[in-house]
């Protein structure tokens, strides 16, 4: 999900709390102990996991596959509907009830996550309050026979307890709820209503009971949903159908599998036109928008089928006031797609919607040429009242924004799909493994696109540095939790560019990060399994780079603190000293200055700083030294650049 409007701007944004002169190191923080920790991982790999960082020859993961029907009610606003989940339990234990996570009631005035909101509200508040779902009739199945099932609702949470045990190793129950919603108008800004000239767009989402995620980890994954904390989905196959008025378009997740009795022959040939184009293709113009011919259908409803195999959850949004445009997606099996969008006519205009399915179409091509191939036939950009949110195969955008504020939207949020609707990471706890990585691979999206139309080429470490030295919380701090959640994008997007140029190197870490999701698409990994995989497959103990990263606050201060000759005699070449003022240790860059006019780069790796803050080397000098600065490029965070330029006295 995207966290604020302008993405590159908040780099800016935490540029404006602290002086740089306030934090000055005057004696060394730095303790090469905590740093060098080798008790780093507090566990050894198991058959569940492997100390390599790969799932262990007995990794397993429970299967939840969906048949949902669903109707929307124009006229009371909300979304009626029946929810049927094939649940395969593959785990070795018996389970003796079942966990489904309940998320609309998040809206119910009684919510943990409303009461757990600060009084100046945020982006995720509840801005009216609904009755949350309201669940009928719920029953299982299991062995041929059906079962009225046990329920207890606690906030965003229902419990299924069975009159008896799902036995492990593939053991399957089916669980069938019956339930109904009120639409929120701003849905915690993940879903919601917009009202436009031409009608309502509603984008839909959480609107279904789903299954918790039962693992080798915690067991039952039973957070609430609170608003901040996103979402951790079983994979498995969906068979969705939604009933709407019959003058409405719908775009949803998946495959559409009824275009005949919903789509007009034109809108079909259009499609087929735009399966073959790289441009883009117009399916509904503005100025068919209300028009009888758009609809195969003016009266009662339609019901639009999809399916969509090997997901994580669907999502759909739906109003008479779309605006179609689709593209041809080229991927390197031959298999193709397309990339839509579908916006009202208030976002049209230059460098508006009228752009977003060449921005959605680049996006999923470039993802999947570098990382891993998307592995679905279609996507959405849909433009209504969300600011930006994810789903597979679709995505919510602001109907508002333009130019690189509406890139950077499209292409963070449709980069979601890799992270975390393919590698499936737990977003209720660590919001870093899909924010974060995801915000990684997007800068270099944003160079590829249209020879750099959108690349920001200022340095973020820079910019990232005075919000780093604000910063409280660690990115393994809880969602909800964190004063400056906009860290979980943008610190982990410098570490790992640092990581890859300043650390490991551009081939190593590309090899070892492509591994990590080739390993773990659609599996569950933990953070142990990033590091233990980067660590492995790169060939270097990473583990004082994790920790100074992820699970603390330290900063860094590298300073220059002498420069001698040795013998006095600037041929005898000369001993340059530098110190480690912060807490944090990374590779140390030199640029070295002669009074004769040569340059040199000295690059020292993170080991000179085993020994303690203080190290110093030979410097082989042919004149007299004029300066020496130390992160010459300013590639690295660090926190007071007064000490990194040691000039000699004259």
């Amino acid at each position: 999900m995207i966290k604020y409007k302008h993405l590159h701007k908040l780099l800016l944004l935490c540029a404006g709390f602290l002086p740089l002169a306030s934090i000055a190191q005057t004696k060394s923080a730095y303790n090469e102990l905590q740093v060098f920790d080798p008790s780093f991982f507090t566990h050894n790999g198991n058959e569940y996991r492997s100390a390599n960082g790969s799932p262990g020859p007995k990794y397993w993961q429970n299967a939840a596959s969906y048949v949902i029907k669903a109707e929307l009610n124009e006229k009371d606003t909300t979304v009626k509907g029946s929810v049927s989940i094939k649940y395969t339990n593959n785990s070795p234990d018996t389970l003796n009830y079942l966990w489904l996570q309940v998320d609309q009631n998040l809206f119910k005035a009684d919510s943990r996550g409303t009461a757990a909101t600060r009084i100046s509200g945020d982006r995720y508040a509840v801005g009216t309050y609904t009755k949350g779902y309201q669940i009928g009739a719920v029953t299982i199945t299991y062995m041929g026979k059906t079962y009225k099932a046990e329920t207890v609702i606690s906030d965003t949470r229902m419990q299924v307890r069975l009159p008896f045990p799902v036995k492990p190793h593939g053991d399957q129950i089916s669980v069938k709820v019956d339930y109904s919603f009120f639409i929120p108008e701003h849905g915690a800004d993940r879903m919601g209503r917009l009202n436009t000239k031409n009608g309502t767009i509603y984008q839909l989402a959480q609107w279904y009971p789903r299954m918790c995620v039962y693992d080798d980890v915690e067991g039952w994954n039973t957070l609430p949903y609170m608003g901040e904390g996103e979402f951790y989905c079983e994979y498995g196959d969906y068979d969705y159908s939604i009933t709407v008025p019959a003058d409405m378009i719908v775009a949803g997740s998946g495959d559409l599998q009824n275009q005949q009795e919903v789509l007009t022959a034109t809108q079909i040939a259009r499609l087929a036109k735009a399966k073959k184009s790289d441009s883009t293709v117009s399916i509904i113009g503005a100025n068919e928008i209300g028009k009888a011919a758009i609809r195969p259908k003016h009266e009662g409803t339609l019901t639009w089928h999809f399916k969509m195999k090997n997901t994580r959850d669907v999502s759909w949004a739906v109003s008479r006031a779309f605006i179609w445009d689709a593209a041809h997606v080229n991927l390197a099996s031959g298999t193709g797609g397309l990339a839509m969008a579908v916006y009202p006519v208030e976002s049209v205009g230059k460098n508006r919607y009228n752009r977003a399915a060449q921005y959605l179409k680049h996006s999923i091509e470039f993802y999947s040429k570098t990382y891993f191939e998307y592995p679905w036939h279609s996507a959405y950009v849909v433009a209504g009242v969300a600011l930006g949110m994810e789903y597979p195969g679709i995505v919510f955008c602001s109907y508002s924004i333009h130019d690189d504020d509406l890139w950077r939207d499209v292409t963070h949020e449709i980069g979601h799909n890799w992270f975390p609707m393919i590698v499936g990471s737990n977003e209720r706890r660590y919001m870093w493994m899909d924010e974060g990585m995801n915000t990684f691979i997007n800068g270099y999206s944003s160079a590829s696109f249209n020879k750099g139309e959108y690349n920001d080429t200022s340095s973020a470490a820079v910019k990232l540095t005075r919000g780093l030295i604000k910063e409280h919380d660690p990115l393994m701090t809880a969602p909800e939790v964190s004063n400056e959640g906009g860290m979980y994008y943008y610190k982990t997007a410098l570490a790992l560019n640092i990581l890859r140029n300043e650390v490991l190197g551009a081939d190593r870490f590309d090899y070892a990060f492509k591994m990590y999701i080739k390993r773990w698409a659609y599996k569950h990994p933990q953070p142990d399994d990033f590091f233990r995989t980067m660590n492995d497959a790169a060939g270097d103990n990473l583990n004082w780079f994790w920790k100074e990263w992820f699970f603390t606050n330290w900063t860094l201060d590298q300073a220059v603190t002498g420069v001698k000759y040795i013998g006095d005699d600037a041929k005898n070449g000369v001993f340059i000293t530098i110190e480690n003022l912060g807490e944090m240790a990374l590779p140390v860059r030199l640029k070295v200055t002669e009074e004769n006019g040569n340059t040199q780069i000295v690059d020292l790796p993170v080991e000179v700083w085993q020994r303690g803050a203080k190290w110093v080397f030979k410097y082989n000098s042919t004149s007299k030294i004029a300066t020496v600065v130390i992160d010459p490029e300013h590639r690295l965070p660090d926190t007071d650049r007064s000490n990194n330029i040691y000039r000699m006295p004259q």
